[in-house]
Formats: C-alpha cells, structure tokens, sequence
C-alpha cells in the first residue's frame, strides 16, 4: 500500500487498516517460528506499512490543530 492511497483513506479507515496488518503481521511471525513460512520479505514489508499507515495517521490528526 503507498503512501498516496493510504492519504486518500478517512482516519477511521487508516485505523482498520493498521489493526488489520497488525494482525497479519502478528500471524505471520507466529508461522515463521514454526518455519511455515516461505516468504519472509512479507515481514518487511507488513512491518513497513504499519509505519506508513501511522506516519499518515499522525500528519492527519495534526492537520486540524495547525489550520
């Protein structure tokens, strides 16, 4: 997920999603201790868009109290 389509989404909806790749992320390590896991670059990549998902989240909260 980029960091346009994620700035195009409500709060409400950026929330959902960081719950969402928690969860899968959250999954994925718990596969990747039993070596079910065939792609470990998913990590990165889940970890990365928490990140973003949050950056987005934070700008968008602190948007309001500056205008």
């Amino acid at each position: 997920m980029t960091a346009k389509e994620i700035r195009e989404l409500a709060p409400v909806e950026i929330q959902t999603k960081i719950r969402e790749t928690r969860e899968k992320l959250l999954q994925l390590r718990l596969r990747k201790q039993t070596g079910q896991v065939e792609k470990t670059h998913e990590l990165r990549t889940l970890r990365k868009d928490v990140a973003r998902l949050e950056t987005v989240l934070t700008e968008k909260n602190k948007k309001p109290a500056a205008a």
